[in-house]
């Protein structure tokens, strides 16, 4: 089992380096959106459904960090408009996006929904 794990969470390195690649690394004030991705791989199990049922410390640790650095009206849309299309991609289950800041005791003014209008 311990190898399989390694496997899959090479592959997911491997997968969000390309995707971190092809983003540009736009700034997005005081954070790219390559490290707003980073910050949240240590969810991306919890997030996909196929680990614990809760976020792990690591977790919630890279999401309050984004959080914290997400200071602004104009961040908080940059971030949200670089996290939506990964979460597409990386296949995150909406309930447990939407549970994500709620289990990490992370205050936020609007839902953790990829669904969601970021401009508004």
């Amino acid at each position: 089992m311990t190898g399989k794990r390694s496997i899959s969470l090479l592959n997911v390195v491997m997968i969000l380096s390309m995707l971190v690649t092809t983003l540009n690394a736009r700034k997005i004030d005081a954070i790219t959106c390559p490290d707003a991705l980073l910050s949240l791989l240590p969810c991306l199990p919890y997030l996909q459904g196929t680990g614990p049922a809760t976020p792990t410390s690591a977790c919630c640790a890279g999401a309050n960090n984004l959080n914290q650095k997400a200071d602004t009206t104009q961040s908080r849309r940059d971030v949200c408009n670089c996290l939506k299309p990964a979460a597409s991609r990386f296949r995150v289950n909406l309930d447990r996006s939407k549970q994500l800041p709620r289990l990490c005791n992370i205050n936020l003014s609007v839902s953790f929904d990829p669904s969601i209008d970021c401009n508004t």
